[in-house]
C-alpha cells in the first residue's frame, strides 16, 4: 500500500507516523525463514541479513510484515548511508559491522495465516504491538500518534531532522498495490524520483566521470526532461554511476522533449533504465527543477514509477 502525497490532515481520525528514510520491504517469516521483497517484487533478502532477528522476535510464529529498512547516521536516518547497502547483494562482516541496517516495522498484514488487509488501521496496530518485536539493534515498532495533532508531529519530526510525517485514517484497511488517499505523506523536503536519460562529462576534479546527470520523469506521453544535477554526490557515488552508465549508451536522447542547447551539448545519452532521487526547493512551471540535489539511485523502483509530481 502506497501513500499520496498531500497536506497534514486537520481531523480527529487519523494517526501519524513518523517517515522514515529508507527502503520499503514486504517481510514474510515462516518458522526459521524470513523472506522480503522491495517494492518492485525484487527478493533483497540476502542484501539485508538483520531481518532474520525476526525469526527468534517471533518465536515460530509465521507473519507477514511491512516496515521501512533504515541505515542511521548520527542517530538519524541517512538514504546516502543506505546507499552503501542497497546494491550489495551478500554483504560481507566488514560491511555489516560498518553500516548496519534496522528494520522499522509500522504494519502487519498476516499473522499465522490469518489475513488482516481488511481490518482497520487501528486493530492491525495494537496486533502489531502486541507482537513485541523491538529488540533494541536490527527491529524497531516506531511510534504511532492518535491524540496529537499532525502539525505537533510534523514539529518533533523537524526538530528530530526525520523527512516528514504519514497520516493514516484510523479506520484504513490495507489496499496492497494502491496509491491510497486513506494514506497521506507530508515531507519536510521536496522530492522527486527521476530516470537518468543523460549525463555530461565533470572538470577538474570530476575529469573522466560523471559531472551532472540529465534527468526525466514520465507524464502520459512519455519521458520528459526536468532538469539536471550536479551536486550532492560522493566520490564513490560518481564512479559507480560511471560504471553503471557506460554500457547504456545510446546515439540520441531518451526525452520527447527538446534539451536545452547547453546541456545537450556533447551529453552521453543513455537508456532510460537508472533510476534516482534528488530533493529541490521549486518545480518551475515549465516542469524543471530548481536548486536540486542528488540522493541517490532507487534499486527498489522501475522507470514507470517516476512520474512527475508537483509540490
Amino acid at each position: 500500500m502506497l501513500a499520496t502525497a498531500g497536506p497534514i490532515p486537520e481531523t480527529d481520525d487519523w494517526a501519524f507516523e513518523f517517515k522514515w528514510d529508507g527502503v520499503r520491504a514486504v517481510t514474510g517469516v515462516d518458522g526459521s525463514v524470513a523472506r522480503a521483497v522491495s517494492r518492485n517484487d525484487r527478493d533483497i533478502t540476502g542484501s539485508y541479513p538483520e531481518l532474520h532477528a525476526l525469526v527468534d522476535s517471533l518465536a515460530g510464529r509465521s507473519a507477514v510484515l511491512d516496515g521501512e529498512i533504515v541505515a542511521l547516521e548520527n542517530g538519524r536516518p541517512s538514504f546516502g548511508r543506505l546507499q552503501n547497502r542497497m546494491h550489495v547483494q551478500e554483504p560481507g562482516s566488514e560491511l555489516l559491522r560498518r553500516i548496519p541496517v534496522a528494520y522499522y516495522v509500522f504494519d502487519v498484514l498476516q499473522l499465522d495465516g490469518v489475513p488482516l488487509l481488511s481490518v482497520p488501521y487501528t486493530d492491525r496496530r495494537a496486533v502489531l504491538e502486541g507482537l513485541d518485536l523491538t529488540n533494541g539493534r536490527e527491529l524497531h515498532v516506531p511510534p504511532t500518534f492518535v491524540d496529537v495533532g499532525g502539525h505537533d508531529v510534523m514539529a518533533a519530526a523537524a526538530e528530530h531532522d526525520l523527512e516528514g510525517v504519514v497520516a493514516k485514517r484510523l479506520d484504513s484497511r490495507y489496499e496492497p498495490g494502491r496509491r491510497s488517499r486513506s494514506w497521506l505523506k507530508v515531507a519536510r523536503v521536496s522530492t522527486q524520483e527521476v530516470v537518468i536519460g543523460g549525463w555530461k562529462e565533470g572538470e577538474g576534479r570530476r575529469s573522466g566521470t560523471v559531472g551532472a546527470l540529465l534527468l526525466g520523469a514520465y507524464d502520459d506521453d512519455g519521458l520528459r526532461y526536468i532538469g539536471h544535477v550536479g551536486t550532492g554526490f560522493t566520490e564513490a557515488a560518481l564512479h559507480d554511476l560511471h560504471r553503471r552508465l557506460t554500457p547504456l549508451q545510446r546515439d540520441a536522447s531518451p526525452f520527447i522533449d527538446e534539451v536545452p542547447r547547453d546541456r545537450a551539448r556533447d551529453a552521453h545519452w543513455v537508456r532510460p533504465e537508472l533510476v534516482g532521487e534528488v530533493e529541490y526547493r521549486q518545480l518551475t512551471s515549465e516542469g524543471r527543477l530548481r536548486h536540486s540535489s542528488w540522493r541517490g539511485l532507487r534499486a527498489d523502483k522501475g522507470p514507470d514509477e517516476a512520474r512527475l509530481t508537483v509540490r
